[in-house]
């Protein structure tokens, strides 16, 4: 039942999957269409479901997500993208306004069950506005579920919850990893959307990343391994909810934990990680909890996005800095 398969194909399987199931499904964004995205993320779907289901929209964010909710309200399950991170904040009202609100607002009445897809991230070497890490202004939004998969496998399962789910859902999609490939069991039950996931057990330090960063930081425990020392890599998968039950259990076994994303370390995912786990494990901790991320600057142009992005050595040294103390 298992299949080889990039990241960004196992996203349009999932959509293939969910179009063909519920006929409520619809998917919309600028090019999605005859083009299939400029990721071709949505490649063969407008012609295999048609244009009223797989939608070509205006460049208008705000307005693709305002239809998406009204399209919600009549009983549709849409699936909007945002063709690039930096060009989501057009379409912020809609969703943090009314998209995050509707459900609260209605006393539970009415539910939008939207999807709005963000290719998110650096790596590609893009010019400005196409490699923001916004995830932590979304996550600030009560009434919006956060999530992004760090591979194939997730990437398919979490877009069939993410559409299943009668909230609605920011669904960022590491662009860096549209690539890499690794097996897909699409008859497979998967677990909770916002469960993290352990991929690499240790017993001196505790990696915790989701999206792009996860693969780095399994690079980083092969490379610590070399020097004796043993990390273990927790996927978190979801930035809203945060599974901190499972953060708790693992820096419970190895008293020390860094935190790494691409987005800024200032106000980031991380500092509440940070905050919480040193609430929680306060007695556990043999250090305190670290992050590495981004800077605190607008994201540079391509030829310097390497010395802006965390890297391998910067989430070594991290680690070395942890276990020092």
């Amino acid at each position: 039942m298992a299949e080889k398969m990039a990241l960004a194909k196992a996203i349009n399987e999932s959509l293939r999957r969910a179009l063909d199931a519920d006929p409520k499904v619809v998917v919309m964004g600028e090019d999605v269409g005859k083009l299939g995205g400029v990721f071709r993320v949505t490649d063969g779907l407008q012609k295999d479901f048609g244009e009223s289901r797989v939608i070509d929209t205006p460049l208008a964010e705000s307005g693709i997500v305002g239809t998406a909710i009204g399209l919600a309200l009549r009983g549709y399950r849409p699936v909007v993208e945002i063709q690039f991170d930096g060009f989501v904040f057009p379409a912020y009202d809609q969703i943090v306004t009314q998209l995050a609100k509707m459900h609260a607002r209605s006393l539970g009445k009415v539910k939008l069950p939207v999807v709005v897809r963000i290719p998110y991230g650096g790596g590609i070497g893009a010019v400005e506005h196409h490699s923001e890490s916004p995830e932590a202004l979304f996550a600030h939004v009560a009434g919006l579920k956060i999530v992004s998969p760090s591979n194939a496998s997730d990437a398919y399962w979490m877009m069939q919850q993410a559409i299943q789910s009668d909230d609605p859902v920011i669904f960022f999609e590491p662009k860096r990893r549209y690539w890499d490939k690794s097996e897909v069991n699409t008859e497979a039950i998967p677990g909770p959307l916002h469960a993290a996931r352990v991929v690499r057990e240790g017993t001196d330090l505790t990696l915790a990343a989701y999206g792009p960063m996860v693969k780095l930081c399994q690079e980083v425990a092969d490379a610590a391994a070399e020097e004796g020392r043993s990390l273990e890599v927790l996927d978190l998968r979801s930035v809203s909810p945060i599974d901190f039950d499972a953060i708790q259990a693992s820096v419970e076994r190895t008293r020390r934990l860094v935190v790494v994303h691409e987005a800024p370390v200032f106000f980031g995912s991380g500092a509440e990680i940070a905050a919480r786990i040193t609430e929680r494990c306060f007695y556990h901790l043999e250090a305190p909890v670290l992050r590495v991320g981004g800077y605190h600057a607008p994201y540079p142009p391509a030829r310097l996005e390497e010395s802006y992005l965390p890297d391998l050595d910067r989430v070594l040294d991290a680690v070395d800095r942890s276990l020092a103390y």
